[in-house]
């Protein structure tokens, strides 16, 4: 159905101004950011398309490359644009946050801070969160960024960050994009080499933290230094 045939209190827009945007479902959603459709397809039906192409998740789209994106059927290069915009705010809203000044000093913490950086990438990286000796937040940096398969642990980075902040407590993060966060056995060697590097320096490694999307594995919880 068109829009235009729709109800004005069902159309999308109009939906999100009367009743809000929670109120909508994605592919409504998608619709008021795509704005058109093209000939013989409504713009709904353009945005359920795009949605079925990545079976209904919107981590999907996120991970289109750009040129992929623009040269669908429909799309082009403004619309690619106002999606990965949107994407890309809403991933930025996830991260804006006020001060850090409760400690953190559970994995779930950790999960909750680092999941709007590492969900749905298609690559690994490394992070590190120092800490000061309350286990309040200093900085969150990133320290490498890998393929599909791995990411190396850069130990002498990891340190020297900790060293220029002066943060005497630190917890590494990275991602399994293949959505299994069970630590691999490089993950296992090179963190207890980051956790003796570390405490010859004075610091003290945490945690370690795998994200894989919805799930997460934790060195700490799992007894595993």
């Amino acid at each position: 159905m068109r829009v235009m045939d729709m109800s004005i209190a069902e159309r999308p827009r109009e939906k999100l101004m009367s009743r809000g945007a929670q109120a909508l479902a994605d592919g409504e959603l998608l619709a008021i950011l795509l704005r058109t459709g093209r000939p013989g397809e409504s713009v709904l039906e353009l945005a359920q398309r795009l949605l079925s192409l990545t079976d209904g998740r919107l981590t999907g789209l996120f991970e289109c490359d750009p040129g992929y994106l623009a040269s669908m059927e429909g799309v082009g290069t403004p619309k690619a644009a106002s999606l990965l915009a949107a994407f890309e705010l809403g991933r930025r809203f996830m991260l804006e946050q006020k001060q850090q000044s409760e400690p953190i000093l559970d994995s779930h913490s950790v999960y909750e801070i680092m999941l709007p950086r590492l969900k749905g990438l298609n690559h690994e990286e490394c992070w590190e969160i120092l800490l000061d000796r309350k286990s309040r937040l200093i900085k969150i940096l990133r320290t490498t960024i890998g393929g599909s398969r791995g990411t190396s642990i850069d130990i002498p980075a990891l340190v020297r960050n900790a060293m220029s902040y002066s943060a005497p407590h630190i917890i590494l993060v990275h991602n399994h994009p293949d959505g299994d966060p069970r630590p691999s056995a490089a993950d296992i060697r090179e963190t207890a080499a980051l956790r003796d590097a570390a405490a010859s320096c004075s610091i003290l490694l945490l945690d370690h933290v795998i994200i894989a999307d919805e799930h997460f594995y934790s060195f700490n919880e799992e007894k595993m230094y």
